[in-house]
């Protein structure tokens, strides 16, 4: 099996902080967009309420290689999917192909740009930058190739994961929250 890098997130963790989102804006010197994003979890069967670090998926089967007209995206042997803008004409098909919509067109340049899961620093054996600045190690990486516990789920509800293109993340679902009730006597 071919080996595929993900992102675990532990939504019992994750407080919100930004911490993941700052690194990331800082270590690809970011102005106008970004590539990782905090988003609130408020709608939950169970009245769940938390949040969640999003980007680039790094997809096993990613729509945007498929429809990208210049071939500016790739996929690495580990599975980080890549995106060159030298040759992007700023056309957008790979943002409506993504079902997460996660590449962004850079005001600056006019060219797509998006998360390269800090391949650099991968490559040096680091982590990549949002995964280090995550304070309460909500966020971690994972090879998602190798078998997993069943703690981790592909699947949280009330957000969408699309079979065709299949993520490269998975989730460590929230505990029911405990409450301790204090009896006056």
């Amino acid at each position: 099996m071919v080996k595929q890098l993900g992102f675990i997130i532990d939504l019992n963790k994750c407080i919100g902080c930004k911490g993941c989102e700052m690194a990331c804006h800082n270590e690809n010197c970011l102005d106008d967009i970004h590539y990782r994003k905090i988003v609130t979890l408020a709608e939950h069967p169970k009245n769940f309420f938390g949040f969640l670090s999003m980007a680039c998926n790094h997809c096993r089967n990613p729509a945007c290689i498929k429809v990208c007209p210049k071939g500016c995206f790739k996929k690495r042997k580990d599975g980080i999917v890549l995106h060159t803008n030298s040759n992007c004409s700023g056309c957008e098909s790979c943002i409506g192909a993504c079902p997460f919509r996660v590449p962004q067109i850079n005001p600056q340049t006019g060219k797509v740009e998006k998360c390269n899961f800090c391949f650099k620093r991968i490559d040096q054996g680091l982590k990549p930058a949002c995964v280090e600045a995550c304070i309460p190690e909500a966020l971690y990486i994972t090879d998602l190739s190798k078998p997993l516990s069943e703690k981790y789920h592909e699947i949280l509800p009330g957000f969408t994961i699309i079979r065709i293109t299949r993520p490269s993340i998975r989730f460590i679902l929230p505990q029911p929250p405990v409450c301790f009730w204090r009896h006056d006597k």
